[in-house]
């Protein structure tokens, strides 16, 4: 039997069932691998002595067990002191008409830690003249403040591995390497 919780990472103990904590989802059982062959270190960086296995992705448990994967925990933005999920920012932008993909990391900020960064690309040659204001403006209607991309970069191409998959820490890089977003304080 599999067993499976969301535990806060640093101590290791489990989050509210409230549908709203965030945690670290862990799993435990016979079909759980051991380990990774002959890389203790990797072994020890994701599985305890007691065998749960820290999958590295973010989620929240709901008061009837429910489990709901919200992101990978390198992917989750803390701005203050909120925990942000990038997959709900993305969700946002992809409703937006003249997106085409979207893809969301943290960007460095002086006063808040972290802010959402966009990167988009747009559907076809007409929506060229789309803007990064109407961009965030239109998130702003649909999102909490503290969830709404600070900056967005419009880009020809997203990158990607051989698979399709976009980089996300290729976009990270790029975002830490523009600096601090230097928003106001609202």
């Amino acid at each position: 039997m599999t067993e499976v919780d969301v535990v806060d990472p640093l101590t290791g103990t489990s989050v509210k069932r409230d549908g709203s904590t965030l945690g670290e989802i862990v799993l435990r059982g016979g079909c759980i691998m051991l380990g990774y062959l002959k890389d203790p270190v990797a072994t020890a960086k994701c599985m305890t002595e007691n065998g749960w296995f820290y999958t590295g992705d973010a989620g929240v448990m709901h008061p009837d067990g429910y489990l709901e994967i919200k992101d990978r925990s390198k992917d989750v933005i803390i701005s203050g002191c909120e925990n942000l999920s990038s997959v709900e920012v993305e969700s946002v932008l992809y409703t937006f008409p003249d997106i085409n993909e979207a893809a969301v990391v943290a960007r460095p900020d002086e006063f808040w830690g972290e802010t959402p960064c966009a990167f988009v690309t747009l559907k076809e040659a007409c929506c060229k003249s789309t803007t990064e204001k109407e961009i965030i403006e239109y998130c702003r209607a649909r999102l909490p403040h503290y969830m709404v991309p600070k900056t967005v970069v419009v880009t020809e191409e997203l990158p990607k591995t051989a698979t399709g998959k976009i980089q996300k820490a290729l976009l990270r890089d790029m975002a830490k390497e523009m600096g601090s977003s230097r928003v106001s304080r609202m």
